[in-house]
């Protein structure tokens, strides 16, 4: 994989990678930016909530979940000193749907983190990473109870 930064005026460029997209990249105007486009570790956070996401939703529709919306969202505290690095990361998955089974969601998640997220791996051990679910019961179509008798 290749990634490239571009520089475009002051501290705006635009960042590209092998997959062909393009995105700003800025910084604070105190700091001489112009305000622009993200800010490179904003895309450390993304990266991390694209990562898991991906995962995660991909191995909930095999598992068969009704999932209706999905969201994760990282929230990260940095190192007060420069270079100022994450120090840790609180990732919450919103999963909204039908029936939603928890023990699937947890099951991957822990995937995720364990297996197969590349970002989860690079961050870590450096980084604390902590997961929280959330599962939004949306009203609709339950599937049927299942007795011992049936």
């Amino acid at each position: 994989m290749e990634a490239r930064a571009t520089w475009i005026r002051n501290l705006s460029f635009t960042g590209t990678a092998n997959s062909g997209f393009t995105l700003p990249l800025g910084a604070k105007r105190e700091v001489g930016g112009d305000e622009d486009g993200f800010h490179p570790v904003e895309l450390i956070a993304i990266g991390l909530a694209g990562c898991t996401g991906m995962d995660v939703i991909s191995i909930l529709k095999k598992k068969g979940q009704k999932v209706t919306g999905f969201e994760v969202i990282v929230r990260g505290e940095r190192a007060e000193n420069h270079p100022r690095r994450f120090t840790r990361m609180d990732v919450e998955y919103v999963v909204t749907g039908v029936d939603i089974d928890p023990a699937a969601v947890a099951r991957s998640v822990d995937l995720s983190r364990d297996k197969y997220c590349a970002v989860t791996a690079t961050l870590r051990p450096r980084v604390e990473i902590t997961d929280r679910i959330r599962i939004i019961e949306e009203p609709g179509e339950r599937a049927p109870a299942v007795s011992q008798g049936d």
